[in-house]
């Protein structure tokens, strides 16, 4: 008969009655830090911290590289011949040419510095062309 009562109560009953043992809800607890742990890591976007120093570091050369490159364009701009200067580099047709070219006449150094920046360089090369 104890089991027929049972199957009559409602699960609101049935939840109000239920007393889980401590290794049940340390299981559960545990279990339940475990899943979120792969949803957070799998589609919430979480990142460990060393994917974290890596995606910092690529993002803050890219920024420089691009700054560099509109230093680099206005330098260009602001030089004297740059109309004839804009004339030779378009007639080079190596990308890598070109680069080297921005390089040797110095606007991709940028102040404080005593070697040109590659990125910048090769960024103000294509902006300049086009």
């Amino acid at each position: 008969m104890a089991m027929q009562s049972n199957s009559k109560k409602s699960i609101t009953q049935r939840w109000d009655d239920y007393q889980p043992t401590k290794s049940t809800l340390v299981w559960a607890c545990a279990g339940a830090a475990v899943a979120t742990m792969i949803v957070g890591f799998t589609w919430g976007g979480w990142v460990t911290g060393g994917t974290s120093r890596d995606l910092v570091s690529t993002a803050g050369i890219a920024a420089r590289g691009e700054l560099a490159s509109e230093i680099c364009v206005e330098r260009f701009n602001a030089a004297p011949n740059s109309a004839a200067r804009l004339v030779e580099l378009k007639a080079i047709t190596s990308t890598s040419a070109k680069r080297q070219f921005i390089e040797a006449g110095g606007w991709a150094t940028m102040p404080g510095q005593t070697s040109p920046d590659r990125r910048g360089a090769e960024a103000c090369a294509v902006a300049l062309a086009a």
